[in-house]
């Protein structure tokens, strides 16, 4: 869960951009899933291959994050946790 300064956040989405980019390089990422909660928060579930792709991405992650997100941030964030997907009704989407 993100809380970010809604004025920040608004000014930054060149640092979110980068931070994307960054974050979508890593080996065994699949990709996120955001959710706006409104006021700034944000519900973000990041998707990897395995753990241990996780534990590596986080660990590249982490001066980007301080770098490019945590300026934006109105609170800490807070993990909520991990573990391995056991079900999803995604249908495939389409992008233009």
């Amino acid at each position: 869960m993100n809380t970010f300064d809604p004025a920040k956040l608004g000014a930054a989405q060149d640092d979110l951009r980068e931070f994307n980019r960054i974050h979508a390089a890593q080996a065994g990422f699949i990709g996120s899933i955001t959710v706006d909660l409104g006021g700034g928060r944000e519900f973000v579930m990041n998707v990897w291959q395995s753990a241990e792709d996780a534990d590596a991405g986080m660990s590249v992650l982490g001066p980007h994050v301080g770098r490019l997100l945590s300026p934006l941030m109105a609170a800490a964030s807070e993990f909520i946790g991990a573990g391995p997907v056991v079900d999803t009704d995604f249908a495939p989407t389409r992008q233009s």
